[in-house]
């Protein structure tokens, strides 16, 4: 089994680990349908071989030679031996010692679009890539996954913290499967949960391309400003810039799942999408814009008081918040002055959330709150009171010592 490179993303799997997308080893022969199954074998590289017209076709692995081993698919499920025919090339499946055998699985256990990514880099010994360039291919097809479901939640030139946890949610399920040699990466989105983050990656790369191509030609801009609406931020543009820093090109290609159809506004077929080294200043320009044009928020955040912090026993300080309501972000940090910061610590000590009304900061990721005002504890039922009472006792020394002072 290989590392998963995220929380959120699992590992490939393997015919000895049966995991929740892979109950029971091989898909179910009654459920497989003859052309998906077809579809699948083709986009992995297999050969069809010709077979009894109507009937069946005969399929190769790549690189397969003649005389070996082959899968017999009937054509439909009209066929009268198709639930055998169908169970007997699972099962050759399932055994094949071919990593596009596995893909072919994958795709038929759950309907999954799938995105690939490929880095243009020296082979090493044996031609397979060193390890850290397998974790670089790694963190940047983690960051355009994570940057893909951003926009698929919402359209902001730069997120920071906002919104990270939906996301998150979002990519649960995905499995990835790196390809022998370790220079390009496979990942299965689910088309149930993840459809909509693999169409808006389709949209933001295609516009970031387009955008870059504009730059290059005319040193102007603007067309990144106009591609914030199709999903390209200051996170997608960083994960691209992540997966050619040190190749000498990538390349990211979409296929959608034949079970499931091509998804409205995108194109049935589609070629990769390619970024090289001449495009790095583009896309550091167009983050930087990003970064200083995304502005402040005004919110009303309701959170509960983990952290308090003051030069002294009086005067203004600083909380940091969990955010219950107003924000899409985990936590804030509040500056405070006096009267405030009281209400605060009082509200925490019985067991009280607080709201209070100011700007979310772009500076800094939104992780900070700035002109705040209106502190004022907030009312919740018991059950959630005994557990925010809980959390006090527990870190009761660390608030006696952050009310009196530092």
């Amino acid at each position: 089994m290989h590392r998963p490179f995220d929380e959120s993303v699992r590992p490939h799997p393997t015919g000895d680990v049966p995991g929740p997308w892979y109950e029971g080893g091989e898909p179910d022969p009654a459920k497989v349908d003859p052309a998906v199954l077809g579809a699948l074998l083709d986009r992995h590289g297999w050969r069809r071989r010709g077979g009894a017209a109507g009937r069946y076709t005969r399929w190769t692995p790549p690189g397969h030679a003649a005389g070996g081993t082959s899968l017999l698919v009937p054509e439909s499920r009209s066929f009268p031996d198709c639930e055998d025919l169908l169970g007997e090339a699972l099962t050759a499946l399932a055994r094949s010692a071919a990593p596009s055998a596995r893909e072919v699985l994958v795709g038929l256990t759950v309907p999954s679009d799938e995105i690939r990514w490929w880095r243009d880099v020296p082979q090493g010994p044996s031609g397979v890539a060193a390890w850290t360039v397998q974790e670089q291919l790694r963190a940047a097809a983690r960051q355009m996954l994570m940057a893909a479901a951003l926009a698929a939640r919402a359209r902001a030139g730069y997120y920071g913290a906002r919104h990270r946890r939906q996301a998150q949610a979002s990519l649960e399920g995905v499995l990835v499967g790196p390809a022998p040699g370790g220079r390009s990466l496979t990942a299965f989105v689910p088309v149930q949960t993840g459809r909509a983050v693999v169409v808006r990656l389709y949209h933001a790369l295609q516009a970031a391309r387009e955008a870059a191509d504009y730059q290059r030609a005319t040193g102007g801009m603007e067309a990144f400003d106009a591609a914030v609406e199709a999903g390209v931020s200051r996170e997608l543009t960083e994960a691209i810039i992540a997966l050619v820093r040190g190749a000498e090109g990538a390349r990211i290609a979409l296929e959608w799942s034949p079970a499931a159809g091509v998804p409205q506004g995108c194109a049935p077929r589609n070629e990769p999408v390619e970024f090289s080294p001449g495009d790095l200043p583009a896309l550091r320009g167009a983050g930087a814009r990003y970064l200083q044009d995304e502005p402040s928020v005004p919110v009303r955040i309701t959170g509960t008081v983990v952290r308090m912090r003051r030069s002294g026993p009086r005067g203004e300080g600083s909380v940091r918040l969990r955010v219950l309501a107003g924000a899409e972000v985990p936590h804030v940090r509040v500056a405070l002055d006096e009267d405030s910061y009281r209400t605060a610590g009082h509200a925490h000590l019985v067991g009280l959330p607080i709201r209070v009304v100011g700007r979310l900061e772009s500076r800094g990721g939104f992780r900070r709150l700035t002109d705040a005002s209106n502190v004022v504890p907030v009312q919740v039922d018991e059950s959630e009171r005994d557990r925010l009472m809980k959390s006090l006792q527990e870190n009761l020394d660390f608030f006696e010592e952050a009310c009196q002072g530092e």
